[in-house]
């Protein structure tokens, strides 16, 4: 059965960007080995490839979770934002039942397709195109195979696919590298992860010492702040647009909560910013870089979603 355990990684890895949620992804790929060992010695033989079966039916879970997730998400106070990740080093997950921390061979692969602005786009695809489009275009399943967890014929999936692939164009023209392309220009990546860690560096500077112009000249004047508090901690429930209402709401948090530290951190594989208080962090911060500037930023606050950056609060 060790081949069967194996295939915990990968399970992980697609759960997580199929529901944009750390504790999502790992309750559906918990469901999926629960599904194994509830069949018989004989039925566990007589399945011909188990990674296979494994993702199909970690798959269809996550299809129903997202079905799901849909309706709760249109009740959910103010905007949802995924879960944020944090680089490998820093990496602390917890299980959604109090066990262990989850073992590092379960740490997500931090690629293109996990970077902030990628997932959100995920999150307007309808629960079939998302899964057809991550499948496929991400970890590169034929769509025979797709078509078998999706319960569509193979060229439904194609459509399905490709629906999705127009969301991501529409979205992010311009943008970076789309997730089927990740890796394959790793120095133009390098180049554009330096770029932005030193446009990180100065909005962090710029923020601490509460230099509004110094704030607005680094972000795009048509950017966008969206934030997520889930109703369990105070925010903007509404994004804040652009450049200077954005820098005014930031001098206006700083005022509002002094005490804050902040850290330049790696967040879902992007230079990205963490607020802590006490020790605790508060604010998980991600960014976009356009044209030099920021352009958009998702700042997380909903604790719930950042039990992976808390298990082992830094100083």
């Amino acid at each position: 059965m060790g081949t069967v355990i194996e295939e915990r990684r990968h399970l992980l890895n697609v759960a997580y960007r199929l529901l944009g949620s750390l504790a999502e992804a790992e309750d559906a790929v918990q469901e999926t080995y629960a599904r194994w060992y509830a069949l018989s010695r004989r039925q566990q033989e007589a399945i011909e490839s188990p990674g296979a079966w494994l993702t199909t039916v970690a798959g269809r879970i996550c299809l129903d979770v997202l079905g799901s997730a849909r309706a709760r998400r249109e009740r959910y106070v103010g905007a949802w934002i995924p879960e944020p990740l944090p680089d490998r080093s820093e990496w602390t997950s917890v299980r959604a039942d109090g066990g262990e921390p989850a073992d590092p061979a379960d740490r997500i692969t931090l690629d293109e397709s996990v970077n902030m602005a990628f997932l959100v786009v995920l999150e307007s695809m309808t629960p079939a195109e998302r899964v057809a489009f991550v499948l496929h275009d991400v970890f590169r399943y034929p769509f025979a195979e797709v078509a078998g967890i999706v319960g569509r014929t193979p060229a439904a999936c194609r459509q399905l696919a490709s629906s999705g692939r127009r969301r991501i164009g529409a979205a992010r023209t311009g943008a970076a590298p789309a997730a089927g392309r990740a890796g394959q220009d790793g120095q133009a990546g390098r180049a554009g992860q330096a770029g932005q860690a030193g446009l990180v560096r100065d909005f962090k500077a710029a923020w601490e010492a509460k230099d509004i112009e110094a704030l607005v000249g680094l972000l795009d004047p048509d950017a966008t702040m969206t934030a997520d508090g889930g109703g369990m901690v105070g925010t903007v429930l509404r994004p804040v647009v652009g450049g200077r209402s954005i820098a005014q709401y930031l001098i206006h948090i700083a005022d509002k909560a002094p005490g804050l530290t902040l850290l330049e951190r790696t967040v879902n594989g992007r230079p990205g910013l963490v607020a802590q208080h006490t020790g605790i962090s508060v604010t998980v911060a991600a960014f976009e870089v356009t044209g030099g500037r920021v352009s958009a930023i998702w700042a997380v606050r909903n604790p719930e979603k950042l039990r992976a950056w808390n298990e082992h609060a830094e100083d």
